[in-house]
């Protein structure tokens, strides 16, 4: 009888440890891991993949999970859309993580149930891994820098882990039907003809920054039918370093500059920066020098606002072939599909009139 009690009481006991035990499912992530992951996640935090905390946040119609993000997302939070249509996002963490550096004691403390971090930082992922946590790989890079297909692939990775989201299949939906009609119309534009566009990712004092054909600058000019002025430069991703000689060889007919640096158009415009003269460059002279949107995030990047980052774009490149486009009316009308509310003129010429503060966070 003292037998048959000792076996039972041990059978309730393992009984109720995995009764206890968190329910988990097995993901691929995008650096080809697979990776354990709870079913059940309240708290998320991003190290690294600056577009994601965004990304999360329409997928999930919430940012009330994340409770720690970088500081260059935050910025952008603060200086887009996205702290006034989700306002609980401004309470997440970026105490953590710094540029590609990451404090994993200060992670810890935030206890996530999972963390996103960037692909290509094999280094973050140790530590994060060896914290014990749950690392997720999302990458920029992996499907050549296109846009489109990068944003469907993070939805995927999303979708493994959290239930579908309707409204991020809406965003890939349209953003596939703008780009169709947009190549409809470029694509019966000679390449002679085509105008020549280039990219400052940053650009201060020290030194200037483009996209080479391996960076996004690369699918925005492939997708409005401009060639990009600096696809000759070998360099990928933000190592693109040109000179101004180069800038006068090109001489681009527009000028688009990210949000990613501070610079402004009017710093063209007056020569401010880096003792640089830019008056004989043609973009300058015909004041087509151009800030990029940030609404729910920086647009250069993969995110929710490429369809009217891609209709803005063309129209600032070809206005004659797109003077139709009423900008003020497409973005207030994609924002009250995708979230039910209607911009105010405010907001919207914040969106389309960003300063300097929209780089507030990001460390080269």
């Amino acid at each position: 009888m003292k037998i048959f009690a000792a076996l039972l009481t041990g059978a309730l006991i393992f009984m109720n440890c995995a009764s206890g035990a968190e329910a988990s499912r097995v993901i691929t992530d995008e650096a080809g891991d697979k990776v354990t992951v709870p079913d059940k996640i309240e708290r998320i935090a991003v190290a690294g993949i600056l577009p994601f905390p965004s990304v999360i946040t329409v997928f999930l119609g919430s940012a009330e999970k994340l409770v720690g993000i970088p500081p260059a997302s935050m910025g952008a939070a603060k200086a887009g859309l996205l702290g006034e249509l989700f306002p609980e996002i401004l309470k997440a963490q970026t105490g953590y993580t710094a540029g590609l550096d990451l404090n994993i004691e200060e992670l810890m403390k935030l206890r996530p149930d999972v963390v996103f971090y960037l692909a290509g930082n094999k280094e973050m992922g140790k530590m994060i891994k060896n914290a014990g946590l749950p690392a997720v790989a999302i990458s920029p890079t992996k499907w050549n820098y296109d846009v489109l297909r990068t944003y469907d692939e993070w939805i995927k990775t999303l979708s493994q882990i959290f239930p579908e989201s309707a409204k991020s299949k809406e965003v890939s939906r349209y953003s596939k039907k703008v780009y169709a009609d947009i190549q409809k119309k470029v694509g019966k534009i000679k390449p002679a003809d085509r105008k020549k566009a280039l990219f400052l990712f940053q650009y201060d004092d020290k030194r200037m920054v483009t996209s080479g054909r391996s960076f996004f600058g690369q699918y925005w000019c492939d997708a409005v039918g401009a060639r990009n002025a600096a696809e000759e430069v070998p360099a990928d991703n933000s190592n693109a370093v040109i000179t101004m000689e180069q800038v006068y060889k090109w001489n681009p007919d527009v000028i688009f500059i990210t949000n990613f640096t501070p610079a402004l158009p009017e710093d063209l415009y007056g020569n401010k920066i880096g003792g640089h003269d830019w008056s004989a460059v043609k973009a300058v002279k015909e004041r087509a020098v151009y800030k990029m949107p940030l609404g729910t995030y920086r647009s250069y990047t993969p995110g929710v606002d490429t369809p009217v980052t891609l209709m803005w774009m063309a129209q600032k490149v070809y206005p004659e072939l797109f003077k139709e486009v009423d900008m003020r009316k497409e973005v207030r009308n994609y924002y009250k599909k995708l979230y039910g509310i209607t911009l105010s003129d405010r907001q919207i010429e914040q969106m389309y009139n960003q300063g300097r503060g929209s780089a507030a966070g990001f460390i080269k």
